[in-house]
């Protein structure tokens, strides 16, 4: 039963796509001036490089017949639809190959040198395929003249470059991270980005600047919209943008608006494109590399609050936490807990069993302190074997609580050596009211929690 489900899950994957792939390649070939079968704006070559990079080199058969069906109601026999469906699935099978294999495949957009190894393996070696193949097909057929193969195959060519130069990305980057995840001014910022980009290529392609100007060479004011899509949001957006612009420019173009306006539709669509595709990989690399800027940036942040071996809050992460706690609690009236572990035995396990197992040890406890606690506490390593975990708007009681569960947790634990911890808890203002004090009470607690040390201030965890 579940076989039959995915076979016919599969099947109706390969119906959509090539539904697809016929809709967009019979909405391309529209646009085909100089041959029926060439056309300068080919959005299936992007369609079919995103599908083999996210779905595998199994769709195939989707691409071919959707493929063969576009040629087939276009001109030409079945034996010369039949090369030119050949000759576009190889030519997407060809670029996703080598997009997966020099320049991280589906992720080619997460760093600059892949974003730029896709733009020249995938826009402009790949594309070489399908056009050589379809028209020395046509030409070999009698349905192209040999004397015109340089036109067509240029054309043909450029449409399918800037169909995997503009369509493909998109296609990855959304599939990706199809998620938002944007807060509500930067839906706003969003909105306002699409506004005034769809304002600026109505101006520059539109020929709404002012009556009577209809070929002013203004396609440089729609950079800063590009500029700032990259710099604000990434490379999907990006990406989005690009298409927007690119589906405003087209029609722009075609109705006589635009800079890129000449006497030949065919050289007005091509030097559209030219400028499309040189401006989609300026733009998208542009944004792949504010990307890995901010990463890294995320990345050096992290490892400036965190502790590198459990991945918990450093020193100086936990003391700016305990000023904005003490700083919450004295705006709310609220009291907040500070509960300090100890690992007990550690300098006999790392005798016993080595540093790696002792390392080891200090995680196990760093994944029980997380486990046990809630998403607004923070957990931090203190300093060698001690831990502190800080719990907002949490007494006394229900901090000996979690430190039960803490415990528990290491208990119930399979991996040896056995765990066990010693716990000292402050309370916020009753043990003091500023961080030293506090950390001072609940490290003196801890302390005389240990086995050695009998105390009636503290509990044993």
């Amino acid at each position: 039963m579940n076989r039959t489900r995915l076979v016919l899950r599969h099947l109706a994957l390969l119906l959509t796509l090539t539904i697809v792939y016929l809709v967009a390649g019979k909405l391309g070939l529209r646009l085909a001036f100089v041959h029926a079968s060439a056309t300068g704006v080919w959005a299936p070559t992007g369609i079919a490089l995103a599908a083999f990079l996210t779905l595998g080199y199994e769709v195939w058969p989707a691409i071919l017949c959707g493929a063969f069906l576009v040629n087939l109601t276009t001109a030409g026999t079945v034996a010369t639809s039949i090369g030119i469906s050949i000759g576009n699935t190889l030519e997407g099978v060809v670029g996703a190959y080598l997009v997966t294999r020099f320049a991280a495949g589906s992720r080619a957009f997460v760093r600059a040198r892949d974003a730029l190894r896709f733009a020249i393996l995938a826009g402009m070696l790949a594309t070489t395929v399908s056009p050589t193949i379809g028209i020395t097909t046509l030409a070999v057929a009698g349905f192209a003249r040999w004397a015109d193969y340089g036109s067509i195959w240029l054309t043909w060519w450029l449409g399918d470059a800037v169909g995997a130069l503009i369509v493909a990305p998109v296609l990855l980057l959304w599939t990706a991270d199809p998620r938002l995840g944007w807060s509500r001014r930067q839906l706003l910022e969003a909105g306002a980005l699409v506004a005034t980009l769809v304002a600026a290529g109505v101006i520059v392609f539109g020929g709404a600047l002012l009556p009577g100007i209809r070929n002013y060479p203004l396609e440089f004011l729609c950079m800063p919209f590009l500029l700032w899509a990259a710099f604000r949001f990434g490379p999907r957006e990006v990406a989005t943008a690009i298409v927007v612009l690119s589906v405003i420019a087209i029609w722009g173009t075609l109705h006589g608006f635009g800079p890129f306006v000449r006497d030949s539709e065919n050289e007005s669509l091509l030097l559209l494109q030219a400028f499309m595709g040189v401006t989609s990989v300026m733009s998208t690399a542009l944004a792949v590399v504010v990307s890995e800027r901010k990463h890294v940036e995320e990345q050096l942040r992290r490892l400036a609050v965190s502790d590198p071996l459990t991945g918990l809050a450093n020193y100086r992460q936990l003391i700016e936490v305990l000023d904005a706690e003490i700083m919450r609690a004295q705006r709310n009236g609220r009291s907040f807990a500070i509960l300090f572990f100890d690992l007990d035995g550690l300098k006999k396990i790392n005798d016993r069993h080595g540093h790696l197992v002792g390392s080891r040890a200090l995680c196990r406890l760093a994944e029980a302190m997380r486990a046990s606690s809630r998403a607004i506490d923070t957990g931090a390593r203190y300093g060698g074997d001690e831990f502190a975990l800080i719990l907002p708007e949490t007494t006394e009681a229900a901090a000996w609580q979690v430190a039960t569960r803490i415990t528990e947790r290491l208990a119930a634990d399979r991996e040896h050596p056995k765990l066990s911890v010693s716990a000292g808890v402050a309370e916020y203002p009753r043990d003091g009211d500023t961080v030293e004090v506090l950390l001072g009470v609940a490290d003196r607690l801890l302390y005389e929690a240990k086995p050695h040390v009998p105390s009636r201030s503290a509990r044993r965890a």
